[in-house]
């Protein structure tokens, strides 16, 4: 493609590393959609005539289905997808081939592959996003009243809804989705007629390239265009950001699966054994949502240390884009149907969970009762404080200790008092919106169900 200039051939250790067919064949399907528009551009421009532009086109679907049916021979000196693709053309329609090249360069024609790739790539993600919401929302639905011990510092806090619990991931996972959608609004940019770096001198109209390939706009600067992969790192980006979630919702049901708590029991098709210990019952997918989390950072990382320091226009670093893409990409491939199968397939141990459920855990509520009584809430956090410390050292639940003692602490503590030890009441007084009272969950997993019906 580009030898005419050079006397020798490439030292074969610098071929191979050069060489980026081994993994940016993956772009094929793209790299064909665009050449297909860019033969209808030179036609329109009357660079090629109306039957030479069939006949790349009859011969790029010719390629395109070799590729599809896994048939496609590569060669040695294939060195991307860009000159694997030309070169079997040219086997198929001969030399017209050449000239769909013309006005184009690898730099605009990579840029346009990424950008079809990644919208593509991101459609398939939030399809599996869907999914994944759906297992949440169906679980909560499920068991909208079963009670949760609440952590905060992984210290028991307040009870809970355990539907209140998967909603948050549904909400973090509803992040993801739109970060995702923000992401392919600024990725359907055409660079396709930006040529090397300083735009096409033959009267190709990039506003129809834009429309033929689906693009919301053209790139406004050919030098920009060709260099930016912004849209690559924000969608590394989201990959991260949703690798953090996954592995947040993994590490609460590694701890939640295990004998210390049992609030819920992993299906035996989500879960491994020990070579070892004929009793164990791992929990392995949700350690890999753990530790794949690592990896997508890792991906992140890579791209982000490859452009910081690239001058303008187009650069050979580049080509490092794509194997951190595809990395991302296939590890969320892999991960977010098994987070779903997990999710769909958890026995959950209400009884367990209720059990766990201690008076303390309403201290909060016992502020609130003589909040009501006209305290200000610094003083009743005190006196409630000096109560739980109290019960500790008698060796009783706050629950328990006697009205006398209550009252010797502050004496707006009145005989009533026991009425806050009511883990249903103390729910239902957080009616927020937002918050974990019963109808404030039914009102969430309807709006949950909303989103996902939409999709």
């Amino acid at each position: 493609m580009w030898g005419g200039r050079f006397s020798k051939q490439l030292d074969d250790a610098f071929a191979r590393l050069n060489a980026s067919f081994g993994f940016d064949w993956r772009l094929y399907a793209a790299d064909i959609r665009g050449s297909i528009a860019y033969a209808k551009a030179l036609a329109r421009s009357g660079m090629i005539t109306e039957a030479e532009r069939e006949t790349l086109i009859a011969g790029l679907e010719r390629v395109r289905a070799e590729f599809d049916a896994g048939t496609f021979e590569a060669k040695p000196n294939d060195e991307d997808i860009h000159t694997a693709v030309e070169r079997r053309l040219g086997e198929l329609v001969g030399a017209v081939a050449g000239k769909l090249h013309t006005g184009r360069s690898r730099n605009d024609q990579v840029a346009t592959d990424a950008r079809l790739f990644v919208r593509d790539a991101i459609r398939r993600l939030q399809f599996a996003l869907r999914e994944l919401q759906r297992a949440l929302v169906e679980k909560a639905d499920a068991h909208r009243d079963v009670l949760l011990p609440g952590y905060t510092h992984l210290q028991r806090a307040q009870p809970v809804l355990f539907a209140h619990w998967l909603l948050t991931y549904f909400w973090m996972i509803e992040r993801d989705y739109t970060r995702l959608a923000d992401c392919a609004a600024r990725a359907s940019v055409s660079p396709l007629g930006a040529g090397a770096l300083a735009g096409n001198a033959l009267g190709i109209d990039r506003e129809f390239l834009a429309r033929e390939l689906g693009f919301a706009r053209v790139s406004e600067n050919s030098l920009d265009a060709v260099s930016d992969r912004d849209f690559i790192a924000e969608l590394l980006f989201a990959a991260a950001l949703l690798g953090v979630h996954l592995s947040r919702l993994g590490e609460d049901l590694v701890l939640y699966s295990s004998a210390e708590f049992g609030f819920v029991t992993l299906d035996d098709a989500y879960a491994t054994g020990s070579s070892l210990m004929p009793q164990k019952k791992n929990p392995d997918g949700m350690e890999l949502a753990r530790g794949k989390a690592g990896r997508l950072i890792g991906d992140l990382t890579t791209l982000l240390v490859v452009l910081k320091g690239l001058p303008s226009s187009y650069d050979k670093d580049l080509q490092e884009d794509k194997e951190p893409l595809f990395d991302a990409l296939d590890t969320l491939e892999l991960l977010l149907p098994a987070t779903a199968g997990a999710i769909r397939t958890l026995r959950v141990n209400a009884d367990t969970m209720r059990a766990a459920l201690d008076t303390p855990m309403l201290a909060t509520d016992l502020a609130d009762y003589l909040v009501r009584r006209g305290m200000p809430f610094r003083e009743a956090h005190r006196h409630v404080g000096a109560a739980v410390k109290l019960a500790e050292a008698r060796g009783v639940a706050l629950a328990d200790l006697p009205l006398a003692d209550y009252q010797t602490i502050a004496p707006e503590f009145g005989a009533d008092v026991r009425v806050v030890f009511d883990f249903a009441k103390a729910l239902a007084a957080r009616e927020v919106i937002g918050g974990t009272g019963p109808n404030a969950v039914r009102a969430q997993i309807a709006r949950a169900q909303e989103i996902v019906r939409r999709a």
